[in-house]
């Protein structure tokens, strides 16, 4: 049976990469292939010469994304003021990989990961939130129903309440956890009560391409689907701050309890990467300490939601 490495990535190479190209898309086959420089966890990226890269699943619970993909880009792409990825090809198991793959259109530019790269991070602000909305303004008739494919994004906090709890209780003492319950519990009593909307499921830094100082393109859509969009605005905490955080709150217009389930998503993660990163990595647990602190200010300032 075709199968990877227990931790998934290890399996997956040039080599393979250069296998599967060449039984299933000879027309390519010969291009360099290269890693990007900036790779993700879920899938691993190859560059497929000048025009194309290769997108491979790591794991069993990362392949309904491929298909979603595959059907979804093609169809929102057309109403949403940025580039997004082009499907050129769906590649099938094999070659002893065992999951779906595809084949996309090269995107250019760089991830927002430096700040340095962008312009005005106000306008910069206000793209992304303009690319939200217009997301949301997307068709959502048969759109795939926030649920595990998502990983629960779009769907209501409360089915992380376990993990966020277990997280509190690890972090006593270090955060303040009265103030992170009240939040936490703040994210739960706002329930969303609206249509469904599509949602990007994970807008962040990695997932934003920066050309000339603007934003240029947004990737992975694998945590996509319809339902609440709340989860794509914790962006507000996790790049933007002052006037860009301002200026993205503004534009998105969302209510006061949309934002209290946001600062929930954005809690729930940071803690979680707290948890995980504490006497490991010094730098993203300071990151992630810092991002509480913001959401915990944030929320002993918003109006009350009833």
């Amino acid at each position: 049976m075709n199968s990877l490495p227990a931790d998934g990535r290890a399996g997956i190479d040039a080599a393979l990469v250069e296998r599967l190209i060449a039984a299933q898309f000879p027309q390519w086959s010969g291009l360099p292939i290269i890693p990007v420089a900036v790779d993700g966890w879920d899938n691993r990226t190859y560059r497929l010469g000048e025009q194309a890269t290769v997108r491979l699943p790591t794991a069993a619970g990362y392949v309904p994304a491929v298909a979603k993909e595959n059907y979804w880009l093609p169809r929102l792409a057309p109403t949403l003021p940025v580039a997004v990825p082009t499907i050129l090809g769906e590649g099938e198991p094999g070659e002893g990989y065992p999951f779906p793959w595809s084949v996309r259109g090269w995107l250019s530019g760089e991830t927002a990961a430096d700040l340095d790269r962008i312009g005005d991070l106000q306008r910069f602000a206000l793209s992304v939130a303009e690319f939200i909305r217009a997301l949301q303004r997307c068709d959502p008739t048969g759109g795939p129903l926030a649920g595990e494919h998502s990983f629960y994004r779009g769907a209501p906090p409360k089915h992380y309440d376990d993990e966020t709890r277990r997280c509190l209780a690890e972090l006593a003492g270090h955060i303040d956890t009265d103030r992170a319950t009240v939040v936490w519990e703040a994210a739960l009593a706002a329930e969303w009560t609206g249509p469904p909307v599509w949602f990007h499921g994970d807008i962040a830094h990695g997932n934003l391409l920066v050309e000339d100082g603007k934003l240029a393109a947004v990737i992975d859509f694998g945590t996509s689907g319809i339902g609440d969009p709340a989860c794509d605005l914790v962006i507000a905490w996790t790049m933007f701050s002052g006037q860009s955080r301002a200026v993205f709150r503004h534009v998105v217009d969302h209510d006061d309890g949309a934002w209290a389930r946001a600062r929930g998503w954005a809690l729930w993660k940071s803690m979680l990467t707290l948890v995980s990163s504490r006497g490991k990595d010094d730098k993203l647990a300071a990151v992630n300490e810092h991002i509480i602190e913001q959401v915990l200010a944030d929320h002993d300032l918003a109006p009350r939601f009833r």
